[in-house]
C-alpha cells in the first residue's frame, strides 16, 4: 500500500489503535498529522514517527469541541498543504452500567467523543476535502457497533451511530471523489479494552482465541486509505477475528 506524499490526519493517535494506525500510515509513506487529547502521549507517537524518518506534526485536539476540530483540521492543511485522508479513532469506554443505571453524565460524555466527535471531525474534514475532489475517511466503529453489549448502553449506541453516520455520508461524496468507510474492531489490547478486562473478570477467557492486535486494525484501516480501495464505499468491516459473524 502506497501513501507516499498523502497528508494523514489520525485522532487518538496517542496510543492504541491510533497510534498502530499512525505508524502503519508512516510506513506507507504518508505524512502524518497525530491529534489526541492527552498531550504527552500524543507527543509521544509524533517523536516515535519523526524517529522513524516520517514527515510527521501534532495537535491538542478534544474532538467534543467544534472549535478545537475546525482548528485540527486547519493546523493538517497549514502544515502539509492538504488532507488526503482521515482517520477518526478517537473514543472512550466511559463506565460500564446497565441501560437502567446508565448515568445521564456518563451518557453525554460518551456520546459527545465517540459520535459527536466522529461528526465534527467528518463535517471539517470532508468541508476540506470537497474543494479538492478527492479523499479518503476512515471512521472506527466497534463490533459493538454491530450488535449489542451488557453494561455498554452508551459505547454501544454511540458506535452503532458511528455505523450509520459512516453510510450516509459515503452516499453523499462518493461521487465526488471521497470514499468513507468503517472499521469495526473487535476487542483489542489496547489500553481502552484493558479498562474493560480488569472491571469484568474472567472476559479475556472468552475473547482470547480471537483476540486481534492493533496493528491489524491498523493493516485494514491503511489499505481504505489506499488506491487499491479505490472502489470501496460505505462498507462496514469487522476486524474482530469472527466475533459477530457468530
Amino acid at each position: 500500500m502506497n501513501l507516499t506524499d498523502k497528508v494523514a490526519l489520525v485522532t487518538g493517535a496517542g496510543s492504541g489503535i491510533g497510534r498502530a494506525v499512525a505508524v502503519r500510515l508512516a510506513a506507507a509513506g504518508a505524512k502524518v498529522i497525530v491529534a489526541d487529547f492527552n498531550e504527552d502521549a500524543g507527543a509521544r507517537t509524533c517523536a516515535e514517527l519523526k524517529k522513524s524518518g516520517a514527515e510527521a506534526a501534532w495537535r491538542r485536539t478534544d474532538v467534543s469541541k467544534t472549535d478545537e476540530v475546525q482548528e485540527l483540521v486547519a493546523f493538517a492543511t497549514r502544515t502539509f498543504g492538504r488532507l488526503d485522508c482521515a482517520v477518526n479513532n478517537a473514543g472512550i469506554q466511559g463506565e460500564l452500567a446497565s441501560t437502567a443505571e446508565c448515568s445521564e453524565q456518563n451518557w453525554d460524555r460518551i456520546v459527545d467523543t465517540n459520535l459527536k466527535g466522529v461528526f465534527l471531525c467528518m463535517k471539517y474534514e470532508l468541508q476540506e476535502m470537497l474543494r479538492r475532489g478527492s479523499g479518503a475517511i476512515v471512521n472506527i466503529a466497534s463490533n459493538f457497533g454491530l450488535v449489542g453489549s451488557p453494561q455498554m448502553p452508551a459505547y454501544s449506541a454511540s458506535k452503532h451511530g458511528v455505523v450509520g453516520l459512516t453510510k450516509t455520508a459515503a452516499i453523499e461524496v462518493a461521487a465526488r471523489g471521497i470514499r468513507v468507510n468503517a472499521v469495526c474492531p473487535g476487542p483489542t489490547l489496547t489500553p481502552l479494552a484493558q479498562a474493560v478486562i480488569e472491571d469484568t473478570p474472567g472476559i479475556i477467557d472468552a475473547i482470547n482465541s480471537r483476540l486481534p492486535i492493533a496493528e491489524e486494525i491498523a493493516q485494514a484501516v491503511a489499505w481504505l486509505c489506499s488506491d487499491e480501495a479505490v472502489f470501496v464505499v460505505g462498507g462496514i468491516f469487522p476486524v474482530d477475528g469472527g466475533y459477530v459473524a457468530q
